[in-house]
């Protein structure tokens, strides 16, 4: 058997309504399994994000400090973004957040990884791209509101990420992943990464 994840749909014999708005929203779905028995499962649907490991020439990673209010807590991050702009390819997207939240452009693109973020109950999926050849974006006029307008910044050595994230001192999800799969993809000098434009699968 090969070890990887494929598509599966099994069929869903009603679907009730609960909550909707701008981003999220809340469904109860029956499900019937194989043997023909049902269950209900919660849906939450989103839209996706995508995040990017900033590295400079000293393999340091661009890291955020950013709160969080559902945790409570202010959060060393990677930047990242909703997939909020219709039709717009990923990496765009991820270019677009580089700059928003860092300033910064880079010249070198990779895939790093993909995940769900809790496919127990939401589909919401992140893509998270290796950023490098990192320089000072031209300023573009973008005004951070609400949370951004409090952001902090740091550079913070990739293997001192890993171990803070090994230690339990980095929480966000796509951070954890993306500063480790960074770590991994480094190893070989970063010759098994997907391009930039890769499919997701």
């Amino acid at each position: 058997m090969s070890v990887e994840d494929t598509p599966e749909s099994w069929p869903v014999e009603a679907v009730t309504e609960k909550f909707s708005s701008w981003l999220l929203s809340v469904r109860t779905d029956r499900v019937r399994f194989p043997d023909d028995h049902s269950a209900e499962r919660i849906v939450a649907t989103h839209p996706g994000a995508v995040a990017v490991v900033a590295l400079d020439e000293e393999d340091r990673v661009r890291m955020i400090r950013q709160y969080r209010h559902p945790v409570q807590r202010l959060l060393w991050e990677i930047p990242a973004g909703l997939r909020d702009v219709a039709g717009e390819p990923l990496l765009e997207t991820a270019k677009r957040e580089l700059d928003e939240e860092t300033g910064f452009g880079a010249r070198e693109w990779h895939v790093l990884t993909d995940f769900y973020t809790s496919p127990g109950i939401t589909g919401e999926r992140i893509r998270v791209f290796l950023a490098r050849g990192l320089y000072a974006a031209p300023d573009n006029g973008f005004e951070r509101e609400d949370e951004e307008k409090f952001f902090e910044y740091e550079w913070v050595p990739l293997e001192e990420a890993v171990r803070l994230v090994q230690a339990g001192k980095l929480h966000n999800s796509a951070t954890v992943i993306g500063v480790l799969a960074a770590c991994a993809a480094r190893a070989d000098g970063y010759k098994t990464l997907r391009p930039a434009g890769a499919p997701e699968e």
